[in-house]
């Protein structure tokens, strides 16, 4: 609301002020008196966090619950051992440090896939940018010396030490309060223009958006154990009506939304990708479409960037690059939009997959588990992506809502050259429960599939590879179990024939998909034996640890498909393209109908995704004049096949129920 409304119950709200702080809540108080009377550096005691929140808010006269919300909408309270997050963000409150952000940033080039992935044209490869300058980094990543000038504490201390990162983190709330010319009110209520400036946005909407969603947080209430073992709690304040009039000194720009295609929910700015022609029948960086009366939307696909913000808008507004609709800062959450969402963007490396979805781009990296992405980023993705199934009528699941790694390679050829983002530590859990679709069990203990969903701060599995091959990631939370060829942690992985057509058996390298299932992938269920499921993947029966004690899948019913009567194998492909029939009559060349190495045997099992006709884009033109949909009256079915994807034949399967 305008002006200087209040919540109903903001008088009651109110605290004294005394000795230069304020009588903190019983609420916030209770929890500290608890906890033990002292503990280590390594093990702090469960309620030194939720102390420290309350001493920081006194100190600094800032609202407990308002210095709780940031931190939730910052980094949930995570202190992530003090590892910085993708924008160098460290601690509770998430500093920013710009020096340290580009230290650990990796230069973005080429990984080879094809990001188009259509065989009627030359593979499009990707180009490099180079990364920024400190000194042109925005305030946004540079909070932390702020922080340290404010309190005057060491930038290494506000880096390590979550205690001190919460009061740098009060310090900067307070000091934002005064140059808004505003009293430290003791009233949430009064702290809005606070909260907005505290994002380091660089627009109005981003601004006032994140604070939209600190308040949200605060009415809400939360609570939770954190992965240092703390437990923090922010209880609800349901009537919170924040005075939206204090953000009107911020003094921000006017992002450009343009013809940007958001929910109102969100900030969202148009920086648009060139369609451009550059000689010899090349051009770029996207496809001109008319999505959807051409084709349908029927896909969403979760991306990292692999690049800081200020490379990644380098490269999308590069012509001879590639592209995808949307990109999300880890900051603050905001959105900007590239492609229409009519048009085809060129970002999943399969043409097929590509020509029905939109990509989302998170700033990100996916060799670095502790370059954590923030809750501001996975709220404003997660009401993006609600607004864009609604719209399109895309269900809200695992097999409409891809992870880049879950998109096949369209021939064998291209297998091993797919990408692997956002990876394992992309928290698909927490991502759907934003969405309103937490994965939870939806059948018995006998049921014929399950949902993969392990506790993800709780569950660590050994990946290696992140800085040097073969040596081990940093500990981490994971959506991601691991598949074996037996029920025992010591029996070999299972193998993927596609990306080791040699035999070799897969590794726990944190980009080898070959033998990993992710949080909400569903699967057929082969046998059950004590503490161990085995689900049909590859061909084959896969084993993962799945104890009741902590289970890491959840029971699930839906469809299932296996090859038809009399049929002892049945062929996989990475598209569903048209029959030859098809093409009868038009210009189009036939698109060959390629099997992938796989084989869906007799007697195994596979969750069924969509039924859809074959489709084919044909698009390999600047001139959009010859651009023309083959669709043809063969049916497929998607299949949840192994860590990727796959389609069937219709025709070649029977369905049954889970």
């Amino acid at each position: 609301m305008q002006g200087s409304v209040r919540s109903r119950s903001s008088v009651a709200r109110r605290r004294a002020w005394q000795a230069g702080g304020f009588v903190v809540s019983a609420a916030l108080v209770l929890p500290l008196l608890s906890a033990g009377p002292s503990a280590t550096a390594e093990q702090p005691a469960s309620g030194a966090l939720q102390r420290a929140f309350a001493a920081a808010a006194a100190e600094y006269r800032v609202p407990p619950s308002v210095l709780l919300g940031v931190s939730y909408l910052q980094s949930r309270w995570d202190a992530h051992g003090g590892a910085p997050s993708v924008t160098g963000g460290y601690g509770p409150m998430h500093l920013t440090d710009a020096a340290a952000a580009l230290a650990r940033a990796p230069h973005h080039s080429d990984t080879g896939e094809d990001p188009r992935g259509d065989d009627a044209r030359a593979a499009r490869s990707g180009g490099e940018a180079e990364l920024p300058e400190v000194s042109e980094l925005p305030y946004r990543i540079k909070t932390l010396e702020r922080a340290a000038a404010l309190t005057g504490l060491p930038d290494a201390e506000l880096r390590q030490s979550p205690a001190a990162n919460v009061r740098g983190g009060a310090a900067l709330l307070a000091a934002a309060q005064r140059q808004l010319g505003q009293p430290l009110s003791s009233d949430p209520a009064d702290w809005y223009g606070a909260v907005a400036r505290f994002s380091a946005a660089d627009d109005t909407a981003t601004a006032t958006t994140y604070a939209d969603d600190v308040y949200d947080v605060i009415r809400a209430g939360e609570r939770r154990t954190t992965d240092s073992g703390q437990d923090v709690s922010l209880p609800a304040d349901p009537a919170l009506v924040p005075d939206r009039a204090r953000a009107a000194g911020l003094g921000l720009r006017t992002a450009d939304a343009g013809p940007a295609e958001c929910p109102k929910t969100v900030a969202c700015e148009w920086i648009p990708a060139p369609y451009k022609e550059f000689g010899e029948g090349d051009y770029g960086n996207h496809d001109k479409g008319d999505r959807p009366a051409s084709q349908g939307i029927d896909y969403i696909v979760v991306h990292d960037t692999e690049a800081t913000w200020e490379t990644t808008l380098k490269l999308v507004q590069n012509p001879e690059y590639v592209s995808w609709q949307y990109s999300l800062r880890s900051s603050d959450g905001h959105i900007a939009q590239h492609v229409p969402l009519k048009d085809v963007a060129w970002h999943a490396g399969n043409w097929y997959i590509n020509s029905k979805s939109v990509g989302l781009e998170h700033e990100g990296f996916l060799t670095s588990p502790d370059a954590w992405y923030t809750e501001a980023m996975y709220r404003t993705s997660a009401r993006l992506v609600k607004y864009l199934a609604k719209r399109y009528g895309i269900p809200v699941d695992r097999q409409h809502i891809l992870g880049h790694d879950n998109v096949p390679g369209t021939v064998t050829a291209n297998i091993r050259g797919m990408h692997t983002d956002p990876g394992p530590y992309w928290d698909w859990a927490h991502y759907f429960e934003l969405l309103g679709r937490p994965f939870t069990p939806t059948a018995g203990p006998d049921s014929g599939a399950v949902t993969i969903r392990p506790e993800y701060d709780g569950h660590r599995p050994l990946y290696t590879g992140c800085v040097k091959a073969g040596e081990p990631c940093a500990p981490h939370g994971s959506g991601a179990v691991r598949l074996h060829t037996a029920p025992a942690s010591d029996a070999p992985l299972v193998k993927d024939v596609g990306l080791r057509p040699g035999g070799q058996d897969s590794t726990d390298g944190v980009n080898d998909t070959g033998a990993r299932a992710s949080t909400g992938q569903q699967y057929a269920v082969a046998e059950r034996r004590g503490e161990w499921t085995a689900i049909w993947y590859l061909g084959q029966k896969a084993w993962f640890h799945n104890p009741r004690s902590r289970p890491t899948a959840v029971n699930a019913r839906g469809l299932l498909l296996t090859p038809k009567d009399g049929a002892a194998e049945v062929p996989v492909y990475g598209r569903a393209y048209p029959e030859a029939a098809a093409y009868a009559g038009t210009s189009v060349p036939v698109q060959a109908i390629s099997p992938l190495p796989y084989k869906l045997l007799a007697g195994q099992r596979y969750v069924v995704g969509d039924r859809a006709p074959g489709e084919y884009f044909f698009a390999p033109t600047f001139d959009t004049s010859g651009h023309r949909v083959i669709r043809g009256k063969e049916a497929y079915y998607e299949i949840q096949f192994g860590h990727r994807v796959a389609h069937v034949r219709a025709a070649d399967v029977r369905v049954l129920a889970s």
